[in-house]
């Protein structure tokens, strides 16, 4: 075992990166002014990007928990018994931000399995490869005003204990009968390399958001000296009476007097900057930001051709589909360890994790079905029923097209 100090320095160490991705996905990170064209005393605007919640938010809303197939274990029972809407959206939703979250298993009051959802600043341990399950994990269940860690829990093969913080002995301590721990890691795109997966929100992604913001802040810079044009007067006085610059830009009428020797002063604008440049390195940065994510300008909000028909709007995500279907097939592996470690805390017996190799998790459909599509799916499926008689059931209709 490695120990609760060693999960402890890996935990603060890994925490960082997810909280600068949770900043970026709340919309609450800044990006860094160069300091060229911003005028002294801008230097506190900032502006917002919403680009990486959009990126996350899109993949994650078309995932969509359907059940299980063989079902040995009764593994959807345990999760209609835990809000199934919430713990599937909540598990889907932290690991495309951090990569991975976890889920805390425990046994209720009355001997059915809880399942709490730990996002991945808070959780860490020493991963399996085979069975993506973990051999030793901790957990921090409460955090203090000031992110101070006020109560954690460590997990080992068989046990669970809670710590309170500058306790070294454990407050609570509960069974599992399993042979793996109690924290169960939800991995999106897990890797040889790094086995808690990749974020959805790349390094790509979040530099071309702090570029994106620059490009805004500088355009609503330029478009003060674009609604009000800087004027000059050459030709005055040197004794002349200053004119108020705000006076100046807003009056209706202007005077001005010649003097003594009859000369009077020229007035003139200096040439009105152009606002194009701005939106054309903004729609540049988009289009960037939509190859690295799958998505399209549209979704981005930069309107183009409208889809001829629904197969077009599938064809133009066909990379956030194959992004959906293969997060389907990571995710799938997390929610059958969690009902597998779940299924051995309810029965309290220590289950051995290939007798569940035959339960797969099914999803609805990347894009649901239109009436056109519907009218297609018809014509085929009949066609294969008169092809094959007796393969085409309610089952197979349901997963092929989604419709209940």
């Amino acid at each position: 075992m490695k120990g609760i100090t060693y999960l402890q320095n890996k935990l603060i160490m890994k925490r960082a990166r997810g909280l600068i991705r949770y900043k970026f996905y709340e919309q609450k990170q800044q990006a860094m002014d160069f300091g060229i064209s911003t005028p002294a005393g801008l230097e506190w605007f900032g502006t917002i990007n919403g680009w990486c919640t959009k990126a996350v938010d899109s993949l994650a809303d078309r995932i969509q928990f359907d059940g299980f197939e063989n079902d040995t274990f009764m593994m959807r029972e345990m999760f209609d018994l835990n809000n199934p809407d919430i713990i599937f959206d909540n598990g889907i939703l932290s690991s495309l931000i951090t990569a991975c979250c976890f889920v805390y298993v425990s046994r209720g009051e009355d001997g059915m399995p809880r399942f709490q959802v730990i996002d991945g600043t808070n959780g860490t341990g020493v991963i399996d490869d085979i069975t993506e399950l973990l051999t030793e994990g901790l957990a921090v269940l409460e955090r203090d005003e000031f992110d101070n860690v006020k109560k954690y829990v460590y997990y080992i093969p068989g046990h669970t204990y809670v710590y309170e913080a500058g306790n070294p002995n454990p407050i609570a301590e509960e069974v599992t009968n399993a042979d793996y721990c109690a924290l169960v890691p939800i991995i999106y795109r897990p890797d040889a390399k790094r086995p808690f997966g990749h974020s959805r929100i790349s390094r790509a992604c979040m530099d071309y958001a702090r570029s994106a913001m620059r490009t805004v802040k500088r355009s609503e810079i330029s478009a003060e000296f674009y609604s009000f044009p800087q004027k000059y007067a050459t030709g005055l006085a040197q004794d002349a009476q200053q004119m108020d610059s705000w006076k100046a830009t807003m009056s209706a009428m202007l005077s001005f007097t010649k003097d003594e020797d009859g000369d009077r002063p020229t007035l003139g604008q200096f040439q009105v900057g152009s606002m194009t440049p701005h939106m054309d390195q903004l729609k540049g940065l988009a289009s960037l930001f939509a190859g690295e994510t799958g998505l399209t300008l549209d979704d981005l909000g930069f309107a183009t051709s409208n889809p001829s028909s629904a197969e077009a709007i599938k064809a133009a995500h066909e990379n956030l589909r194959l992004a959906a279907s293969k997060a389907q097939r990571c995710f799938g592996v997390g929610f059958i360890n969690t009902g597998f470690i779940g299924a051995c805390v309810r029965d309290r017996m220590a289950y051995r994790r290939p007798e569940v190799y035959r339960t797969k998790v099914l999803w609805k459909p990347t894009f649901e079905p239109d009436m056109s599509a519907l009218s297609t799916a018809g014509d085929g499926l009949i066609k294969i029923s008169q092809a094959i008689p007796g393969y085409i059931t309610e089952e197979r209709v349901h997963r092929l097209t989604g419709i209940e």
